[in-house]
């Protein structure tokens, strides 16, 4: 069959031959999906000619929107000069040095070493290459027990899926057993009484309690997002982040920075680490270091583990075939010149960001809405059909699905997680754009206390 504009054998097409992530593949063979086609600026375009405001910058990482020529230039013309070569063997490239060299300014003064993947869940995954290495290199091989949270998300890889704490993930495939979780800084669903102060600290109190238990000599790193992004944008209290920094300086624990999507520019800063006050050890990156053009993730090493690392013989066993590949490269190269050369994440944090969380926080009266929470430029808005009760609008989500459901058909990508509406639009947004996101979300909300009685 010849590849066209034809939607419905386009359609028919993807059913029979593509199996997605994160799907019901029974499902999805016998109803299909939308097929995007061509994009601009912060909109999506699908085969029929639908548009669509994207207010998940595809997936977390376009936080440029999809009109960044300069970004698609350097790739080309990388492409035309060096379209790949790997760096074992004692190779590099042009482009992977300057970038590993232009990270180490952009990111907090602790960095002056980068490990390149290809993704987030290959940079998690080094993430426990690099932290078993060290600990053996100071001759303390017993510590190789990982602490993450419940409801985290740090990839797809076994590995990086058993450092997560999504249940559906665990239930289908055996993970790694010294991979342990506790509670995440989740206050709406936990339903307390505490006050958020109290909340924060009792959670990170759980990471004390955890060591504790593994024991100290055992344990060797914590893994976190500073805001859990897949798990429904859960917004620490100020009171969590502080102590579980003094948790782990205080007993020798590596403190892991998943920065996949808070890094640059999500939350207001360059990376979440800054917004919240917290000094990792190793941080991860991916998504929009190339605006989502091309596939890039890695490893910011800081010195206290880098100058380990570099100090002992013998090969770190561990690689890519496309680690540092010159065109994902220089598209990296490409977008944090954008970054940095517009001030983008500067302006929209005293802009753009303020508006989305105002008129978002506007919504918090709505009949069915629980908690509206989010930083920066992302934000959840929970779903309820009681707000003292908290109660859900119906069983296993299917309320917010409903709700995403008519976003999507009234022109706005949103996403459901769990019974929140979650929404991470561009940086480039202006306050129009973000009207018409609100309005959207609004009318669809509207709709879905209607068709669930909710007054």
């Amino acid at each position: 069959m010849k590849i066209g504009t034809d939607t419905p054998a386009l359609q028919q097409m993807d059913r029979d031959y593509h199996l997605h992530p994160f799907t019901d593949f029974k499902r999805y063979s016998q109803q299909g999906g939308r097929i995007v086609s061509s994009a601009e600026h912060i909109y999506i375009y699908d085969s029929e000619g639908n548009r669509m405001l994207d207010g998940m910058s595809g997936l977390w990482c376009c936080n440029l929107g999809y009109s960044q020529h300069s970004i698609a230039e350097a790739v080309y013309e990388q492409m035309r000069q060096l379209p790949y070569y790997n760096n074992f063997f004692g190779c590099s490239n042009q482009p992977a040095t300057e970038l590993a060299a232009l990270l180490v300014e952009v990111t907090p003064k602790q960095f002056n070493h980068v490990f390149f993947t290809n993704s987030g869940s290959e940079a998690n995954d080094t993430n426990l290459r690099l932290v078993h290495r060290y600990y053996d290199c100071l001759g303390k091989p017993r510590k190789k027990h990982i602490i993450s949270r419940k409801n985290a998300y740090h990839g797809s890889t076994i590995a990086a899926a058993s450092l997560g704490g999504m249940q559906a993930m665990h239930k289908q495939t055996r993970g790694l057993d010294y991979v342990h979780h506790i509670g995440q800084p989740h206050w709406f669903e936990a339903d307390t009484d505490e006050d958020l102060d109290t909340f924060g600290l009792r959670l990170a109190g759980e990471l004390e309690t955890k060591i504790t238990e593994l024991g100290e000599d055992n344990v060797a790193a914590f893994i976190a997002e500073p805001v859990q992004g897949a798990g429904g944008v859960i917004i620490p209290p100020a009171t969590y982040w502080p102590e579980v920094q003094k948790i782990c300086d205080a007993h020798d624990i590596l403190l892991i920075a998943d920065e996949v999507i808070c890094g640059f520019g999500r939350t207001g800063n360059w990376f979440g680490s800054e917004t919240y006050g917290i000094k990792p050890d190793l941080m991860t990156f991916a998504k929009a270091i190339t605006n989502g053009y091309i596939p890039l993730g890695g490893v910011m090493v800081s010195d206290k583990v880098a100058n380990v690392l570099t100090a002992h013989d013998g090969e770190f066993a561990h690689g890519l075939t496309y680690s540092g590949h010159p065109a994902a490269c220089a598209a990296a190269l490409a977008t944090l010149k954008v970054l940095r050369d517009t001030r983008i994440i500067e302006t929209c944090a005293a802009d753009i960001s303020p508006h989305l969380q105002s008129r978002l926080r506007d919504l918090a009266g709505h009949p069915i809405v629980g908690e509206v929470r989010g930083e920066g430029m992302f934000a959840a808005v929970e779903l309820v059909s009681n707000k003292s009760s908290r109660a859900p609008l119906a069983p296993d989500s299917i309320g917010a699905v409903y709700c995403r459901s008519i976003c999507n058909d009234n022109g706005l990508m949103v996403r459901q997680t769990g019974d929140a509406m979650i929404m991470a639009p561009p940086l480039v947004c202006n306050t129009l754009e973000i009207d018409a996101l609100v309005d959207t979300l609004t009318t669809a909300l509207d709709q879905t206390a209607k068709h669930y009685n909710v007054s």
